[in-house]
């Protein structure tokens, strides 16, 4: 009888599981229609549209008398003169005596694109003594939060146990963060407003017990804002061959191939390429997806572009490569710069896993590559440098 019970129960189990089973894939399989074929089908819809109606002469009015005085939204205050008040009425707040946090010359931010050995660099300071190391500050996990972070560790990040342990205790960083810094507004020019941003940053620096080191991956193109905010800190860059770059962004060169269409990489993008263009796009037109043949024309775009802005405001620039093959003469000579004791090197060399270099060519060959990149090339030209020539 107990025999026909247990039988009976696991019958029922396995029927269950099978329900259950067949429930997730329902709900997935109506997930991807909707995200890969109706979504798609109603914006086209509802925003052609609206592109006819932005046409009309009442909407180009509507949109003149909207935004006269918007766009140049913040006032010129080039010639107004620096007073204080204080002289006159000494009873006020008493003015910015204190050295601020972010005038600071002690921080260091390190930027560079995903995939591109940002986190073996921040790896290598959070094993140098005096400093602590902040991976990703922007990271939609949101590390200060032990209820949101999980216990997830990337396997290919060799040697790091934990993201975290810098941002315990924490938790009041909640007030200033804003999910909004993931995938939006990633193009800020210096004059950009995001007081809570900056506060986030600085309550970091002021609560680091030794030098703070800020790695991130999000702020390529708000090296502008980040420089004019905290003008005397060290901004540390680095890259990566972006062919090499292009195979670890995938993690399997297999999942998508170099004659697959844009339109199914969206399922395969680990890494925002399509929503950083998304919002990139605005600013660099020919990010737009819509324009591309293939996911890696993107990529280049944004690779090629966040090379230049590294490059144009880091206080030391190298590639991962360089670091990778001579690890010992690029830190020192970036420690040195910094102010800081040299890193033993048997604790180098065991942070360092050698990767296989060169695994594009097990994706596609020389010319598929370099046909991409040409044609990328030019556009960036036309778009960066005649213009810039013409100004001049």
């Amino acid at each position: 009888m107990i025999f026909k019970i247990a039988i009976s129960d696991k019958k029922k189990t396995k029927k269950e599981g099978r329900v259950v089973q067949l429930k997730n894939l329902r709900e997935n399989l109506l997930k991807k229609v909707y995200k890969v074929y109706i979504r798609p089908y109603c914006r086209r819809i509802l925003f052609s549209f609206l592109r006819k109606i932005w046409k009309t002469p009442d909407a180009r009015e509507f949109t003149t008398e909207t935004l006269k005085g918007l766009l140049a939204w913040k006032p010129d205050f080039s010639k107004i003169k620096k007073v204080l008040p204080h002289k006159d009425y000494p009873e006020l707040g008493g003015g910015i005596s204190r050295i601020e946090t972010c005038g600071r010359d002690d921080t260091i931010f390190i930027t560079g694109r995903f995939r591109s050995g940002t986190t073996l660099l921040w790896n290598i300071f959070r094993h140098t003594k005096g400093i602590v190391a902040y991976y990703e500050p922007f990271n939609e996990r949101r590390w200060f939060d032990p209820k949101i972070r999980g216990n997830y560790i990337d396997t290919s990040h060799k040697g790091v146990s934990n993201y975290w342990q810098e941002y315990e205790n924490m938790e009041f960083l909640a007030k200033y963060y804003e999910g909004w810094w993931i995938n939006k507004n990633l193009y800020m020019d210096r004059d950009f407003w995001a007081p809570k941003m900056k506060r986030y940053i600085e309550l970091l620096i002021e609560n680091a017990r030794g030098r703070s080191v800020l790695q991130f991956n999000r702020v390529d193109f708000r090296l502008p804002w980040l420089k004019a905010n905290f003008p005397k800190a060290k901004i540390i860059h680095i890259y990566r061959n972006p062919r090499d770059q292009w195979c670890s962004f995938l993690q399997d060169i297999n999942a998508f191939g170099p004659n697959d269409k844009i339109g199914e990489f969206y399922s395969k993008d680990e890494f925002y390429l399509l929503t950083w263009c998304e919002d990139l796009k605005y600013h660099f037109p020919f990010l737009d997806p819509c324009q591309a043949s293939h996911p890696y024309e993107l990529f280049y775009y944004l690779w090629y572009l966040s090379f230049i802005f590294g490059k144009s405001f880091a206080d030391f620039s190298f590639s991962f490569e360089s670091l990778i093959e001579s690890p010992e003469s690029v830190i020192s000579r970036m420690y040195e710069l910094l102010g800081l004791p040299s890193l033993d090197e048997i604790i180098l060399n065991k942070l360092i896993k050698r990767p296989l270099i060169g695994k594009w060519r097990n994706y596609a060959d020389d010319n598929w590559f370099k046909n991409i990149e040409s044609k990328c090339e030019k556009v960036l030209h036309d778009f960066i440098f005649i213009n810039f020539t013409n100004k001049k």
